[in-house]
């Protein structure tokens, strides 16, 4: 029993280490903090995401207005390796719509509309278009047209440029620029494709009856036909294409008649509520044998069908007498036709104002007059004035509208600080105001 005595010590040890170990729980406290340094941290991670996330939101806003405001800075890299170049339009008049290519969508054309490849351009009987392609090229569509921009590319700082136009319907006239060895202006049409030269004006025709015509002005055209014909065409020569592709007629190019009286803008004085004649007068053509004129008058510059007055044909003589005309605004225009049947083209819309006598009147007034500035010395002017009264500024003019709004696009004079706008009523009062121009762009 000598070993009893010990085992009492050593039981009544082991509670005591026991007891010193339970502080040790400390142990579990130092994870506790170790767990609050990992919250800290993760919170931390989200606090730079953010800040990263807003900063890049700030510079893509700050890349979008850059581009809003001066444009795209890589277009001119674009443009150096032949990308497409949009086409520009230079003047708009009455009704011209943009089919887009890679949409179908349709809108109205505007100043600021570009043209891509592909892109359709549509006039109505009142539309008329004038466009600049890549090629320094001028495109002007004439009424009820379609022609789609096929090709617009410019590369090595614009040596080397690529144009095609297509000609669905209507009419179109070209004039080219001097061009640089390897430049390409290809018209095509359902019956031809035709290279147009340098410094060359020419006119591609896609008749209803489906039958063609190539007139040339100045320069060359090399033309190539579905029936397998190949020709070139120099300045004052015409062609006509059949349906079947061949060519059916080349001669000397019949040009358009000179109008001579009355002037364009004059004025004449008719009796007060009562007719008046009025002689219109012209010139032969410069080129080519006519064989009998046809001769146009109406109250619209675009020769509508619901604004046609009158319409003569084969009169054999430069002279016709127009009878029973009231006071208002009237156009008249004249073509000629050569005994093959070639028909020239029409000539310069002339317009003239009958007036009352004695009037002077100054109470017209405009009002809501905006001056909007587009591109170089071209603005677009605003307003309202009395329904059917003319508006003239910087040698354009137009009719104010039925609610007498009106809209012009001008060129003004360079280094001008303020344009003059005139509105006249058709019993010949008119008034002028002078507003100041915009700064430029």
């Amino acid at each position: 029993m000598p070993s009893a005595p010990a085992a009492g010590p050593q039981e009544s040890t082991r509670p005591a280490v026991f007891r010193d170990k339970q502080p040790k729980v400390t142990a579990m406290v130092t994870r506790v903090s170790r767990y609050d340094a990992d919250w800290w941290v993760v919170q931390k991670r989200f606090i730079y995401i953010a800040v990263i996330i807003a900063s890049l939101a700030v510079v893509a806003c700050g890349a979008g207005l850059y581009v809003w405001a001066y444009g795209n800075p890589f277009k001119g890299a674009a443009e150096a390796e032949g990308a497409p170049t949009g086409a520009r339009f230079v003047s708009l008049e009455g009704v011209v719509k943009v089919v887009r290519a890679n949409t179908r969508e349709t809108l109205q054309a505007r100043a600021d509309t570009r043209l891509f490849p592909g892109d359709l351009v549509q006039t109505q009987e009142d539309g008329r278009a004038r466009v600049t392609l890549a090629d320094g090229s001028t495109l002007f569509v004439k009424p009820n047209s379609v022609v789609t921009i096929a090709e617009n590319t410019s590369a090595e700082g614009g040596k080397s440029t690529k144009v095609r136009v297509a000609v669905e319907s209507g009419q179109i006239n070209v004039r080219t620029e001097q061009q640089n060895e390897g430049a390409q202006n290809i018209i095509g049409t359902h019956l031809t494709e035709s290279r147009v030269g340098s410094e060359t004006d020419a006119s591609f025709h896609v008749r209803e009856d489906k039958t063609e015509a190539i007139r040339v002005g100045t320069g060359a055209v090399e033309t190539s036909t579905s029936g397998g014909d190949t020709t070139t065409l120099r300045a004052g020569e015409y062609a006509a294409v059949n349906p079947q592709g061949t060519i059916s007629q080349k001669e000397k190019l019949l040009a358009a008649p000179l109008p001579v009286a009355p002037r364009n803008l004059e004025r004449l004085a008719g009796r007060r509520g009562g007719a008046t004649a009025v002689a219109l007068k012209w010139q032969r053509p410069q080129t080519g044998a006519p064989a009998h004129y046809r001769v146009e008058v109406a109250t619209s510059p675009f020769f509508v069908p619901a604004g046609k007055l009158i319409e003569r044909d084969r009169l054999q003589s430069t002279e016709f007498t127009v009878d029973d005309l009231r006071q208002g605004n009237y156009y008249w225009r004249v073509l000629a036709v050569a005994q093959s049947g070639q028909a020239s083209d029409w000539s310069e819309p002339q317009k003239f104002v009958v007036v009352g006598e004695g009037g002077t009147g100054d109470e017209l007034s405009v009002a809501d007059v905006q001056v909007e500035y587009v591109a170089g010395q071209i603005y677009l002017v605003r307003g309202r004035t009395q329904a059917g009264n003319t508006v003239r500024c910087a040698g354009r003019e137009t009719l104010a509208a039925r609610d007498g709004s009106f809209q012009l696009q001008i060129n003004a004079p360079r280094g001008a600080r303020e344009v003059q706008v005139e509105t006249a009523d058709t019993q010949g009062n008119r008034n002028s105001f002078k507003f100041p121009l915009p700064p430029g762009g």
